[in-house]
């Protein structure tokens, strides 16, 4: 759902939903670099990126507080080839998956919404189970998508953004 005076998707694109976060290797500098990779990645252009915000870590509170932001695509990759691309951005600046959870990272790019889609496959859940509970998610999202927005099964933005307490995540600059 396109925002005032931004046109909607052309035929056969989607507006998708990322969310960034690193606290690793110079966070700030990984985030920004992964908004431009986004920018690069086949049939895709970033429209918006939201401000960079910190905010303390999800899991174990022994590691440094990350730097978070989402991004605005449109895009003609499926949600799968998406994912392909993100992981591939990640993996490029250096992230290693090792399936541990929480922990710090490089670089962790979340596919958020993908249009109206809905799924729920090995790896990708659409939309994101955990976002309407996230402040350090929603609070960017805010920046780049109208309180509108519907999330299916979570609710409108706005709606969410008052239910979720935004203590802990700080805008930087």
């Amino acid at each position: 759902m396109p925002t005032e005076g931004t046109p909607a998707p052309g035929p056969g694109h989607q507006v998708a939903y990322v969310g960034l976060g690193s606290n690793l290797e110079d966070p700030e500098t990984q985030v920004r670099r992964a908004l431009q990779a986004l920018d690069q990645l086949p049939e895709t252009r970033l429209l918006a990126a939201s401000g960079l915000y910190t905010t303390a870590p999800v899991g174990p509170q022994d590691q440094p507080d990350y730097v978070n932001a989402v991004a605005r695509l449109e895009t003609r990759l499926t949600p799968l080839d998406l994912l392909a691309g993100l992981l591939a951005i990640e993996a490029a600046q250096g992230r290693r998956r090792d399936g541990s959870r929480w922990g710090p990272r490089i670089l962790d790019l979340d596919l958020l919404l993908h249009g109206d889609a809905e799924l729920d496959l090995p790896g990708l859940r659409l939309p994101h189970p955990e976002m309407h509970h996230r402040a350090f998610v929603l609070i960017p999202l805010a920046d780049v998508a109208p309180p509108a927005l519907r999330i299916h099964g979570q609710g409108d933005l706005g709606q969410l953004l008052t239910l979720c307490p935004g203590g802990g995540v700080t805008r930087l600059g």
